[in-house]
C-alpha cells in the first residue's frame, strides 16, 4: 500500500478531527447538563475551544485523536479518554477561574 500524500494525510486529520469535535461537544454538553442541571453555553465554549485544547496539544490533533478512538473503539471509549485526559484539566482551570472571580 502506498503512503498517503501530505495532502491526503491532512484531509484525513481534518476528517478525524471533525468527528472528534462532535464527540467532544456531545460529552461536554452531557456533562454540563448532568452536573449543573442547565444549559451553560459559555462553559461549553471554554471546554471545547482551541485555547483550552491547546493546553493538551495541537487542537486539531487532540480532536482527531478523539475521532479515531470513537471510530475504532466506540463512544464510551472516546468518552473515557475525554474524562481521563481533558476533564480533570478543565475542572482545575474552572476552579482557578472561580477563585479569580472572587
Amino acid at each position: 500500500m502506498a503512503n498517503p500524500t501530505q495532502s491526503e494525510a491532512l484531509d484525513q486529520l481534518r476528517q478525524d478531527a471533525w468527528v472528534g469535535d462532535a464527540v467532544l461537544e456531545l460529552y461536554v454538553r452531557s456533562l454540563i447538563l448532568r452536573t449543573h442541571g442547565k444549559v451553560d453555553a459559555e462553559m461549553k465554549i471554554r471546554f471545547t475551544c482551541n485555547q483550552f485544547l491547546n493546553c493538551v496539544g495541537n487542537p486539531t490533533k487532540v480532536e482527531a485523536g478523539i475521532g479515531i478512538i470513537y471510530q475504532r473503539e466506540g463512544l464510551e471509549a472516546a468518552f473515557a479518554w475525554i474524562r481521563e485526559n481533558l476533564e480533570p484539566l478543565f475542572l482545575k482551570q474552572e476552579a482557578k477561574r472561580g477563585r479569580k472571580g472572587r
